[in-house]
C-alpha cells in the first residue's frame, strides 16, 4: 500500500504523519507492504524545526524528511491520500491521484501564531498520540476505502 499524506506547506502535519507512519510500519514489521510520502500544494522548502525536535524527543527518525511539492511525487502512485489540513482538503489534487482512495483527518497546526511554548509542546504531543493511534489503525486495515479511512478520524477524535 503506497500512502500519501497532505498539507498544504508540508512543513508540519503531513510531515508528522509520514514519520510517524514509517516508525510503525518498521515496528509492526511491514516495511515490504507500506511505501509512506507526503507532500503539500504550496510546500515551504523546509521541515518546521519544531516538528523534527518532537519527533527526535519521541525517538522518530526524521532522516530523508524534506518539504516537497505534490509535483514532485509524480513517479509516487498512491493507493490512498489522506489530507490533514483543512485547506489542502479544498484543493484540487493532481490527477495522477485519481485512482486513489481519498480521506480527510483535519488536524490543527500546531505552529501556528497566539501559542505559547506550553501550549505548542500540549498541541505537538496530542497530534503524536492520536497520529499514532490513526496510523496504526491504517497500517491493519485489511480494505482500503473512503469509509474505513473516515472512521479512523472518529475512533480517534482531537
Amino acid at each position: 500500500m503506497n500512502i500519501l499524506f497532505l498539507c498544504t506547506h508540508n512543513s508540519c502535519r503531513s510531515i508528522l504523519a509520514e514519520a510517524i507512519t514509517r516508525h510503525l510500519v518498521v515496528r509492526l514489521g511491514n516495511q515490504s507492504d507500506v511505501v509512506v510520502a507526503s507532500a503539500g500544494s504550496s510546500p515551504r522548502g523546509i521541515v518546521h524545526p519544531l516538528t523534527l525536535q518532537y519527533l527526535s524527543q519521541w525517538s522518530v527518525d526524521t532522516k530523508n524528511l524534506q518539504s516537497k511539492s505534490w509535483d514532485d511525487l509524480t513517479e509516487f502512485n498512491p493507493d490512498l491520500v489522506i489530507t490533514v489540513c483543512d485547506q489542502a482538503a479544498g484543493e484540487s489534487c493532481p490527477v495522477w491521484f485519481g485512482r486513489a482512495v481519498k480521506g480527510h483527518w483535519g488536524l490543527p497546526d500546531p505552529t501556528r501564531n497566539g501559542l505559547s511554548p506550553t501550549q505548542i509542546e500540549a498541541e505537538f504531543t496530542l497530534l503524536f498520540d492520536v497520529l499514532s493511534k490513526r496510523c496504526e489503525a491504517l497500517i491493519r486495515l485489511n480494505q482500503l476505502n473512503q469509509a474505513a479511512i473516515e472512521a479512523i478520524a472518529f475512533s480517534y477524535p482531537l
